[in-house]
């Protein structure tokens, strides 16, 4: 009886804590949708949603609140939300399923591979895809960096089905071909001109310019199915951290799991970057902040992770368009100084034994 008591009290302050997150981001949320050079009162803010979902006809008599809200913040607010869950939840995953704290989509390549296939459609534009109209370069850039970024887990599928699938083989494989990749960038960056290395240096630097409609409703039901399937392995990821050999003496298929999981994280990562550029710590951040505040139980872990990396990233993004206002600084840029500030704070407080 004691130990049920136990387990339902903590079962009650992990669903607390995931709650009062949501909440925290809905506020965050109408703040960032507040967030500008052109300022609304909060209630028409709520009034303007509420209108473009119940009669969009209402909104034509204020064309350009309809503008600034609906049309540009609310896709851009929302695409932040979705890359921080996703990038979040990818991170979460690939730790438990490597059992390594240190394990994000970066580490294993993912974010060198989507860089190397933007910067090869910048360089070389429509040439690589001559299928796609020239007006659609962009397209482009997104269909190169999502394809690439796919292709590094391949290699690293095919590295350790030589090797066996351990952890460690894993991510050697990650960060060798982190490393091939992050030449390839380089060497483009050298032999292409001026317009072309600012604009991969910007792609490189991570942010929502490029943030629309179109990006949402492609983002979100990946996200989305992404998110509930790495929901249901939560109880093989719990299982899987007590080690291999106990998690298949349990019944898990651990290859299989560490297959699925990695490639079903890699395109919940892949399809966001696709968009935003690179954006790090995210991957990061999420885990071990929630780690802190609910434990290692990966069925509330997921979750809070995911509402960590939205709300992180959320904040950020809203910081990088105002902060320097009308200049806007790249979210990836914000999102060093963050991440930098965090692990080093956890280093100065001595939590060590969280990042190790």
């Amino acid at each position: 009886m004691r130990s049920t008591s136990v387990y339902l009290s903590g079962r009650k302050q992990k669903l607390i804590v995931l709650f009062a997150l949501l909440f925290l981001l809905f506020l965050t949320f109408i703040y960032a949708l507040n967030s500008g050079s052109y300022h609304l009162p909060f209630d028409r803010i709520f009034t303007i949603l509420y209108q473009s979902v119940t009669n969009p006809g209402l909104l034509e008599s204020t064309p350009s609140e309809k503008i600034v809200v609906i049309d540009f913040r609310l896709p851009r607010v929302l695409l932040a939300i979705l890359t921080g869950i996703s990038l979040a939840i990818a991170g979460c995953v690939m730790q438990a399923l490597l059992r390594n704290p240190l394990v994000s989509p970066f580490t294993l390549g993912l974010s060198s591979a989507a860089s190397f296939g933007a910067a090869m459609a910048i360089v070389f534009g429509g040439s690589i895809m001559p299928f796609i109209p020239p007006e659609f370069q962009n397209g482009v850039i997104i269909l190169c960096a999502f394809l690439l970024g796919w292709l590094s887990i391949l290699l690293i599928y095919g590295i350790s089905r030589m090797k066996g699938s351990s952890s460690a083989t894993l991510i050697l494989a990650g960060v060798v071909i982190g490393y091939i990749f992050t030449a390839g960038v380089m060497i483009l960056k050298y032999l292409t001109n001026d317009e072309k290395l600012r604009e991969i240096t910007l792609w490189l630097m991570g942010g929502m310019w490029g943030a629309n409609w179109g990006a949402v409703v492609i983002v979100a039901p990946i996200t989305l199915l992404c998110f509930l399937y790495l929901e249901s392995l939560a109880w093989d990821l719990n299982t899987l951290s007590a080690g291999d050999d106990v998690a298949k003496n349990l019944g898990v298929n651990v290859n299989g799991l560490r297959i699925k999981g990695l490639l079903i994280s890699t395109l919940a990562a892949s399809a966001c970057l696709a968009f935003t550029g690179i954006i790090g710590f995210i991957g990061l951040m999420g885990p071990h902040i929630g780690r802190m505040l609910i434990g290692n139980d990966n069925r509330y872990l997921i979750p809070c992770s995911a509402l960590l990396g939205g709300l992180i990233l959320l904040i950020s993004d809203t910081a990088a368009r105002t902060i320097m206002d009308p200049i806007e600084i790249p979210v990836g840029v914000i999102m060093y100084v963050i991440g930098g500030i965090f692990f080093m704070f956890l280093i100065l407080r001595g939590k060590h034994r969280v990042i190790t």
